[in-house]
């Protein structure tokens, strides 16, 4: 994006009832921001959304003063812009009709692995739930996925700290300006986050973080990746407002469950309750829902963390089936040394432990 793109940007953005929905509206009409200020009020007002409002304002110089003064600061900070019509723009994100026209970024964010999660929840995380998270991660950890959250209290750190435990590339999206840090006493994690991963906003400096801001950011969380993972929130929170816009925008959401007497189990169990949410129960869980394609050796790795309790014959089985790929299963009886009918009965058990999948024409394979 040219400095030129980029000005006009950031001045249209700061027309007073412009926001992302019409900034796109605007630019699809008349081919971009700079030709927006050229063009006639008679064309713009047929323009589906555009109200008085903005025919009255956007003849308002005192916008161009604003966006240097922001450019001036995103060049001084070396500060990564990009626009929704750029390649490196976030590709799910492209798909939100009010996703984020500008995104800033500090750090080093690498968008090209498509396996991206969002990872949110109370900020008054119990033991479990901390537990749970990390356990999560470290599971998923030989799939590499991108880890992203709101580098808020309670799940959003302890789910940024364990990624960059495991290697694990980890993005924050805030909900105010780069030049800042919230909550301050998190500014410890910084450089490392910076390192593997990093921070992204659609807010510029002049931006604090206020209530309003960190609901706006929820949709950003919900939309950049595959799937929400609601670890713990009370019957209402932020948390639960990333998992409704994640459904929203057709993303799958998963929650994990809790005991009815816990506080901070209502909203996943609700979740759950009302369809809205898969069950989490295990890694395994997600890496089924979502289909996610592993190599041989990531099997081999992701089977030996998370399915320790196989018996000697299901082993086999598995082993066989992580070896042979698709198969019937009198194939499997016959190598395996087992009649078809106990065979059956145990791949019908090793699917309910998340280790097979069914495929069409009585075929299995190991997950």
């Amino acid at each position: 994006m040219t400095d030129n793109e980029l000005f006009h940007l950031l001045a249209l953005l700061k027309i007073e009832g412009v926001g992302d929905i019409i900034a796109k509206k605007l630019i699809a009409h008349c081919g971009s921001a700079e030709k927006v200020f050229q063009a006639k009020t008679n064309f713009l007002k047929n323009i589906d959304g555009v109200g008085k409002g903005f025919l009255q304002n956007f003849k308002d110089a005192s916008v161009f003063a604003l966006a240097k003064s922001e450019m001036d600061y995103i060049k001084n900070n070396n500060i990564s812009c990009c626009s929704y019509l750029e390649e490196n723009y976030p590709d799910r994100l492209k798909y939100c009709i009010d996703g984020p026209v500008l995104l800033f970024s500090a750090g080093a964010i690498n968008w090209n692995n498509k396996k991206i999660i969002s990872i949110v929840g109370t900020r008054q995380v119990s033991a479990h739930g901390i537990d749970f998270c990390k356990k999560l991660i470290q599971d998923l950890a030989p799939l590499n996925p991108i880890i992203v959250s709101g580098f808020a209290y309670g799940v959003d750190i302890v789910a940024h700290q364990a990624a960059l435990e495991n290697n694990l590339q980890t993005v924050a999206v805030l909900a105010h300006g780069l030049n800042q840090i919230y909550p301050k006493s998190h500014k410890k994690y910084v450089s490392k986050m910076e390192h593997n991963g990093g921070f992204l906003t659609e807010f510029w400096s002049t931006s604090s973080p206020e209530k309003e801001n960190f609901v706006k950011r929820n949709r950003i969380v919900a939309g950049i990746s595959e799937a929400t993972i609601v670890i713990e929130s009370a019957e209402k929170g932020g948390s639960l407002i990333t998992a409704l816009l994640a459904n929203y925008y057709n993303r799958d959401v998963f929650a994990v469950p809790g005991r009815t007497s816990d506080k901070f189990s209502q909203g996943c169990n609700n979740l759950i309750k009302t369809q809205r949410a898969h069950l989490l129960t295990s890694a395994a869980d997600l890496i089924y829902i979502l289909n996610w394609e592993i190599h041989k050796q990531e099997k081999q790795s992701i089977q030996k963390q998370l399915f320790v309790s196989l018996t000697e014959i299901e082993q086999k089985i598995y082993d066989y089936l992580l070896a042979q790929g698709k198969t019937e299963i009198d194939q499997i009886a016959l190598e395996c040394d087992y009649p078809v009918f106990k065979t059956s009965s145990v791949l019908v058990n090793m699917e309910l432990k998340g280790v097979i999948r069914p495929l069409p024409g009585k075929l299995f394979e190991a997950i």
